[in-house]
């Protein structure tokens, strides 16, 4: 006799943001307990109600708004440029093998030198403006969306190819009918980890280039400082996290609302 295993019923949303609360609260008391006992030094370690009260304050500083709409000018274009090479780019490299064989070497080459490393040198080139930012956001941007656009496209079911060049269909239009649709959760998470990464990129290089506004440079400023503002550090990088956890979940929401269909399929296979 056969046995069904039936999926574990998913929690509830309310449920799980209890528990991400609940988690961060207690990672917050944990900080406080340690810089208030005396097991950090406060200079190196200021409570998390204080980090969290100059946080606040500087949400109110127009001079610190206009760091932060610089840095998130910079990321949000960065990442929108990457989407726009990268998605026809994996369209391309993963619908036709002989490109894809012919380029496979460079951009195995390319993928790997880590994009901070690239910080002087593209500011040689190009200066350390806003396109500065933006030019090593794209790239660090590009691969994530590449990978997971080729990806998606490997994973299209065949029989829904030949069904649709059996009624005469071209390349193109089983591309644009079949693949792509099917592609586009991948591309939509590759997307989401893009986010992240261009996140990054966008406060390293404006950390290592010291000039200018942006997050990254205030936070490289309060370093500077003598005494160190250790407080004005750990509230920059606090907002820089609360947005990436912002956009992370926005873009988790968007993924489950408008594929709702492909994970329920990822809920039946696990």
């Amino acid at each position: 006799m056969s046995t069904q295993t039936l999926p574990r019923p998913r929690p509830a949303a309310s449920s799980r943001w209890y528990r991400r609360a609940a988690g961060a609260l207690a990672f917050a008391a944990l900080i406080e307990l340690v810089s208030r006992t005396g097991l950090a030094d406060r200079e190196f370690l200021p409570p998390a109600s204080e980090i969290v009260g100059r946080a606040v304050a500087l949400l109110l500083d127009p001079a610190f708004r206009a760091h932060a709409l610089t840095s998130l000018l910079a990321w949000a274009i960065g990442l929108c440029v990457a989407a726009l090479l990268a998605v026809p780019l994996g369209l391309l490299l993963g619908s036709v093998p002989v490109i894809d064989a012919a380029t496979r070497s460079v951009v195995e080459f390319l993928r790997p030198i880590p994009s901070v490393a690239l910080i002087p040198l593209v500011a040689l080139v190009i200066g350390t403006g806003l396109q500065h930012r933006i030019t090593l956001v794209v790239y660090a941007s590009l691969w994530p969306i590449l990978y997971n656009t080729m990806y998606g496209l490997r994973g299209v079911d065949p029989l829904a190819k030949e069904s649709l060049r059996a009624y005469g269909f071209g390349p193109l239009a089983v591309l644009l009918r079949v693949s792509l649709p099917s592609a586009t959760p991948f591309i939509t998470t590759g997307f989401r980890l893009a986010a992240g990464v261009a996140l990054i990129l966008t406060v390293s290089t404006e950390i290592v280039a010291g000039r200018g506004e942006g997050i990254g440079v205030f936070i490289f400023f309060a370093g500077i400082a003598v005494p160190a503002r250790m407080t004005d550090i750990l509230a920059g990088v606090f907002w820089v996290g609360l947005f990436g956890v912002a956009v992370n979940a926005l873009l988790v929401a968007v993924e489950r609302r408008a594929f709702r269909w492909h994970h329920a399929r990822l809920g039946e296979r696990s």
